[in-house]
């Protein structure tokens, strides 16, 4: 094989390769060789087609399958030969007009990773601010899950329904005289205001009170999924059997229990360990913008620009995908394309930062084991559907690029913690307020310093883009990939809350409203 080298500029490489077409046929001619004994054919025994007749029959399904080997193989020996690093997959482009019986040219063009020298870790100084947990902080998350515990009495039977009280209702519904399967259900609680069931339901038993019957008429939207209902009128006889007005939930033994605990200090204990779990997650943050601020200040190294277009392009589509949701779109939208040569400055720096960690990592050993990367797999696989897992674990079986970029986050959090272990860390009690500034500080941000923007999810997301290093294409190569802040990672403090709200009455006896409930 002939290697011609055509560009070598910073780290853009372009190379011209030629096969020739004697190391082709000869490819050719073995494989036939080594199929020809399993090729059946009438009037031949197994295995005594001659040579040339499983050339004529297979000939060119052979040819273009050794092609594409020759092809693989000749990438394969370039990057070898030349001691290539690949940033990204080159872009490989076969000659036009190839013939049988010719050289094959072909051409590859790719970025290399940059040499880097991995810096010394010694000297490296952190500040590690923590926050302790208040019991004011843990009697408010009680309170929190207290608040998402509706809780009813009965009230008087002179009351009249009001909106956000409860009443417990009987009704049957019928179109036309006749009976609807589904529309029908006994002692069902419905929460005036909420909009759980079709429009106009609610409405009409504003005021109703214990033991009033009544029969309201409504309209199934057009839209609903059942097609023998939609958009027509139906009437639902109702039978009232009490109102009840919203009780304040009492903190007590007898609540920690209904969440499915033992008692109310087991609950306490839970919320201060998730609180803890929490401002562990933040402070964590800090020390790693620090720790990336201190590495990305010592060094200014070429980047190959295909990953930072990539990683660019990752944090634009998500930047969109928020000033979308904003209130006001299009402001948003104007605020983050005025910022745009900042994001992508953002971008090449975590690029640089990502290829910076590998390097550190790759010089002091840091591994994931196989025993950690098995793990990941099955955590990552169970976000998908039974179906699918078996598919996803086969992809990353077989996908070199696609096991790289699930492995790459958490060899960067490896050589974090490494560096962390490093470094000389003093301690400081902060407020969690001071804590959060300190994440969302730019001071040594390498964009311009934050505008004022009316669109704050924006600026935001350029505190959490400069903090997070390494796209993750860059992983396949670099090993080191982007990792979301640790304080995103901490467990919400509705955990156990989820317990409570499938004690909700109303949560129970939800599925017997399938004709009136909302879709």
């Amino acid at each position: 094989m002939k290697i011609e080298e055509t560009t070598n500029e910073g780290l853009h490489r372009a190379y011209k390769l030629t096969i020739p077409a004697k190391e082709i046929d000869a490819a050719v001619s073995a494989e036939i060789k080594k199929i020809a004994p399993q090729v059946r054919m009438p009037g031949f025994r197994p295995g005594k087609v001659p040579a040339n007749l499983v050339r004529k029959m297979h000939g060119e399904a052979i040819h273009g399958q050794v092609v594409n080997e020759q092809i693989t193989n000749a990438v394969d020996s370039l990057m070898k030969d030349k001691k290539l690093r690949p940033a990204m997959q080159p872009r490989v482009e076969f000659g036009q007009g190839y013939e049988q019986g010719k050289d094959a040219t072909l051409t590859v063009d790719l970025e290399v990773l940059p040499d880097i020298e991995a810096p010394s870790t010694d000297g490296l100084k952190l500040e590690k601010l923590t926050v302790p947990v208040s019991d004011a902080e843990v009697d408010e998350a009680v309170q929190n899950i207290a608040g998402q515990q509706k809780s009813w009495k009965d009230a008087p039977k002179t009351k009249k329904a009001a909106d956000g009280d409860q009443i417990i209702i009987d009704f049957t519904g019928s179109i036309d005289g006749v009976e609807f399967e589904g529309g029908k259900a006994e002692e069902t609680p419905l929460q005036l205001g909420a909009g759980r069931f079709i429009p106009g339901f609610e409405e009409q038993l504003t005021g109703v009170k214990a033991g009033d019957d009544k029969t309201i008429t409504v309209t199934f939207p057009k839209d609903y999924p059942a097609k023998e209902l939609a958009g027509k009128d139906a009437q639902f006889a109702i039978h009232v059997h009490k109102v009840q007005v919203e009780d304040e939930t009492k903190v007590d033994e007898e609540f920690a229990k209904n969440l499915g605990l033992e008692s109310l200090e087991q609950l306490r204990g839970l919320l201060r360990g998730q609180l803890e779990q929490e401002l562990g997650g933040l402070t964590r943050t800090a020390m790693k913008r620090q720790l990336l601020d201190a590495l990305a200040s010592g060094h200014d190294f070429p980047v190959p620009q295909g990953m930072v277009d990539a990683e660019f392009e990752q944090i634009w589509a998500q930047l969109q995908q928020e000033a979308a949701q904003d209130a006001d779109p299009a402001a948003a939208l104007k605020e983050i394309e005025s910022e745009k040569d900042d994001y992508r400055q953002i971008a090449e720096r975590r690029v640089r930062l990502g290829l910076l960690l590998s390097e550190i990592g790759q010089a002091n050993g840091v591994q994931v084991t196989q025993q950690e990367m098995s793990m990941l797999v099955q955590q990552a696989a169970q976000q998908y559907r039974p179906e699918d897992r078996d598919r996803f674990m086969e992809i990353i079986r077989t996908n070199d690029m696609a096991a790289a970029q699930l492995r790459a986050p958490l060899y960067e959090d490896k050589v974090v913690d490494f560096l962390f272990d490093k470094a000389e860390v003093t301690e400081r009690e902060v407020t969690r307020e001071e804590l959060q500034a300190a994440i969302e500080a730019e001071e040594s941000a390498p964009a311009p310093a934050k505008k004022k923007a009316p669109a704050k999810k924006a600026a935001s997301k350029k505190d959490e883009a400069k903090a997070e290093p390494a796209p993750k294409k860059a992983a396949a190569k670099a090993d080191a990939g982007e990792a979301k802040p640790a304080a995103k990672k901490a467990p919400a403090k509705k955990a156990p809350a989820k317990k409570a709200e499938g004690d909700k009455p109303a949560a129970k006896k939800a599925p017997a409203k399938k004709a009136a409930a909302k879709k």
